[in-house]
């Protein structure tokens, strides 16, 4: 039977509070390794598997997140008894509210920046969200399974588009940087870095929305479908990718060792997300997604918790990981002006750091069991709270 808790499905949240608490592990890395200041955790020639797979597997965050806000969209629409209108209103004002809390208050948490014209802005997954929700807002105009062929289509063919450079676009060029090139641009003398291109996310949260109308169906089949899927999309990955001809623009080659092509294997292109990244991270998603369904959970389970307060806990979490990292930081080196600047994993230069900066990968594991017990009663709190409050900027929060 389907596990719903007044208008709220006990499976999407608890998917979505499981990727919520292990995206926790990939920023506290960045924040904390010695590893991620000198080298990105995917460079084969100098990883290692532990340092690797710490950062694989948080690839399925950004995918079932943005799934999970499809799904989130269709819920509020019918569960809410609102109309299309309304939802198409309130993707827009959700989506410029996350962008602007993106180049606002997550800078201010990630980086200690304020000043937009001394230092480069980056545009991460808030950003992709939430523009991806305003496309979305004009996307549930159209027929369902229009929407979801035009969904299948974006997924499958946006990699013929690898080799568009922006520059062909002229004056247009920063259009394509924003929908499916990583790259800098000026506007009204800010930089900014587009490090989440978004043609792949929009496609990705409109089959989120897609993928309500199977919520309409009853658990049994709605189960066997999710169970066909997702192992149909883990299948598909493993042949598309071995074919290695197309689904990624970078290419898997054999190592030096059987795990290190593995490795090879698995390394696959996520800004933007290749069909390759698609298939790899949502397919085994919506097999756990069925198999969350035959689960009940009581109120206070982590992963409802964490599932249920998502914005509020992305936003904690890196507040919570980034005092920790300083404060650790400050125990080791002292009082230096390098605690308050972004680590080298995240773009200042290296020069202004000492030379062992960082911890141990242990490390950011056990900072990571910290975040995650001291946000707890927080979170706790806030979910209830939204329970029993049903104000509208609550929605937003």
């Amino acid at each position: 039977m389907r596990s719903v808790s007044g208008t709220r499905i006990q499976s999407v949240d608890a998917l979505r509070g499981a990727i919520m608490m292990l995206m926790a592990i990939d920023h506290i890395r960045d924040y904390v390794t010695r590893a991620a200041m000198q080298f990105l955790p995917t460079d084969l020639a100098r990883t290692a598997p532990a340092i690797f797979f710490t950062r694989w597997m948080t690839h399925f965050c950004a995918p079932v997140f943005i799934l999970t806000a499809g799904l989130a969209a269709f819920f509020w629409m019918t569960r809410g008894h609102h109309s299309k209108p309304q939802l198409s209103r309130f993707l827009v004002t959700r989506g410029i509210w996350l962008i602007f809390l993106e180049i606002t208050l997550l800078r201010m948490i990630m980086f200690f920046q304020v000043s937009f014209y001394k230092n480069i802005v980056i545009l991460l997954i808030l950003w992709a969200i939430g523009l991806s929700m305003i496309a979305l807002a004009a996307l549930i105009y159209l027929p369902v399974r229009l929407l979801a062929g035009i969904t299948i289509a974006l997924i499958v063919l946006h990699n013929l588009l690898d080799g568009v450079s922006a520059r062909s676009f002229g004056h247009a060029a920063w259009l394509w940087d924003i929908l499916h090139q990583q790259n800098l641009f000026s506007f009204l003398g800010i930089n900014f870095v587009i490090a989440y291109p978004v043609l792949p996310w929009i496609a990705v949260m409109a089959g989120g929305y897609c993928l309500g109308t199977t919520f309409d169906w009853d658990a049994a089949r709605r189960q066997r479908f999710l169970l066909r899927l997702g192992f149909s999309l883990t299948a598909a990955f493993i042949v598309v990718r071995a074919i290695n001809i197309y689904g990624d623009p970078s290419r898997w080659t054999h190592q030096r060792s059987a795990l290190f092509t593995l490795l090879s294997f698995l390394n696959t292109t996520k800004y933007p997300p290749s069909l390759d990244f698609i298939l790899m991270t949502l397919g085994p998603a919506l097999v756990a997604l069925a198999w969350l369904e035959r689960k009940q959970f009581s109120f206070t389970n982590p992963l409802i918790v964490f599932g249920r307060v998502p914005f509020f806990y992305y936003a904690s979490h890196m507040l919570l990981a980034h005092l920790i990292a300083v404060g650790l930081y400050f125990v080791r080196y002292g009082y230096h002006s390098f605690l308050f600047l972004p680590p080298p994993s995240m773009g200042s230069s290296g020069n202004r750091f000492p030379l062992d900066f960082g911890f141990p990968l242990w490390a950011a594991y056990l900072v990571w069991v910290a975040v995650l017990v001291l946000l707890y009663p927080v979170c706790l709190w806030f979910a209830r709270l939204k329970q029993r409050h049903h104000t509208w900027w609550l929605s937003y929060l």
